[in-house]
């Protein structure tokens, strides 16, 4: 069966593990006390997800302070100052402001070497605990980019792709280790890839001395061969939004500047999930670039506007989008994480209920016989 339900991974971290989180900060709980109410955030996440119909649940992402940590408190070598910040997007319907700031409090400094597993215990987990498929989410090695300091990181790598290989090579070892454990599904979110649509944000690479061409070509090939590395029976997923953090975006724009160059390239990959949730991401349009092996999931239900949608709107919308992809390889989801970052998006997590049971309830509607 096609999985017609999910969520993109991230769900709004309860007040209680945010008070154990500075607590056990401040050296007043153990990390076994802390461990215990991230178990209990995990569990409150798995039944939410199970009870909104959803067909394949995560963890929540309850024991990351932001979505990349699955990657960042895994290796060395991210020690040098803070890089150049980045300006995130308000929106007057979120009630936020724009903001400029680093998302990172340091930059890479020397070679990158794993020294842990973060993703293999946070899946073990919730394995463990449900009888739905989990999946683990792991960042794209390009987000790295964000740690980069173009006046001390090139010390350590004077190419800034060779340091993404070697983030490439430690998230292959991490898929194999999750396979090891039984994951059927990953999924790579890569914002850094979505973001090209909007110039401000090339220019930004540019300005690094990444390169936004060198992105949408060395890059993407660094993608696939990520999840070309994948064992056969392992479902990999690509998770392409344009940044979604506490009511605020990074870029904004239809996908139709990268879609050619980008969705038929990441051949390797069997879902894209892709941000549809209002005027920003454009039309649908670009889907046709997508290939015939691709699930394409339809962020269609935003994780960042308290307005909740109605099922007749999100019918709609995919009946719309039919018209560019077979039904049959349409899926529904949430449009992003609804807490990429510990603070979360300006919802409640009453909202954020309705909105995951919308989507359970939509795709039932949509694709049951």
């Amino acid at each position: 069966m096609t999985p017609r339900a999910e969520t993109v991974g991230s769900l709004l971290r309860p007040p209680y593990l945010a008070e154990a989180r500075a607590a056990h900060d401040a050296g007043t709980i153990s990390a076994d006390d802390l461990r215990a109410v991230e178990d209990r955030a995990v569990d409150e996440a798995i039944a939410l997800q199970e009870a909104c119909g959803l067909d394949i649940v995560s963890d929540g992402e309850m024991r990351r302070g932001v979505f990349t940590g699955s990657l960042l408190d895994a290796i060395e070598g991210v020690a040098g100052p803070p890089p150049p910040p980045t300006t995130w997007h308000g929106d007057d319907a979120y009630g936020t402001e724009d903001l400029t700031r680093t998302v990172a409090r340091h930059s890479i400094s020397a070679t990158l070497r794993r020294v842990r597993s973060v993703a293999g215990e946070e899946y073990a987990y919730v394995r463990d605990r449900t009888e739905l498929p989990a999946k683990a989410t792991l960042p794209s090695p390009l987000m790295l980019g964000k740690w980069w300091d173009p006046e001390t990181s090139p010390e350590a790598y004077p190419d800034p792709f060779d340091a993404f290989a070697d983030a490439t090579r430690i998230l292959e070892a991490e898929i194999a280790d999750l396979a090891g454990l039984g994951c059927r599904y990953v999924q790579i979110d890569a914002t850094d890839i979505a973001t090209l649509t909007d110039p401000d944000v090339r220019g930004q690479y540019d300005g690094l001395g990444i390169g936004a061409e060198r992105m949408l070509d060395e890059g993407i090939d660094l993608l696939n061969e990520l999840a070309a590395t994948a064992p056969a029976d392992v479902t990999m997923g690509i998770h392409l939004c344009k940044g979604n953090s506490e009511g605020r975006y990074i870029a904004a724009g239809s996908y139709e500047p990268i879609a050619a160059r980008v969705f038929p390239r990441l051949d390797a990959y069997d879902v894209l999930l892709l941000e549809y949730d209002d005027e920003r991401s454009g039309g649908f349009e670009p889907l046709t670039e997508t290939l015939d092996g691709h699930t394409v999931v339809l962020g269609l239900v935003s994780s960042k506007n308290p307005t909740i949608e109605t099922d007749d709107e999100i019918v709609a919308r995919i009946e719309e989008a039919s018209a560019f992809v077979p039904m049959g390889r349409l899926a529904l989801s949430c449009q992003c994480g609804f807490a990429s970052t510990a603070g979360g998006n300006r919802v409640t997590p009453e909202i954020q209920r309705a909105k995951l049971a919308l989507v359970g309830r939509v795709a039932r509607r949509m694709w049951d016989d």
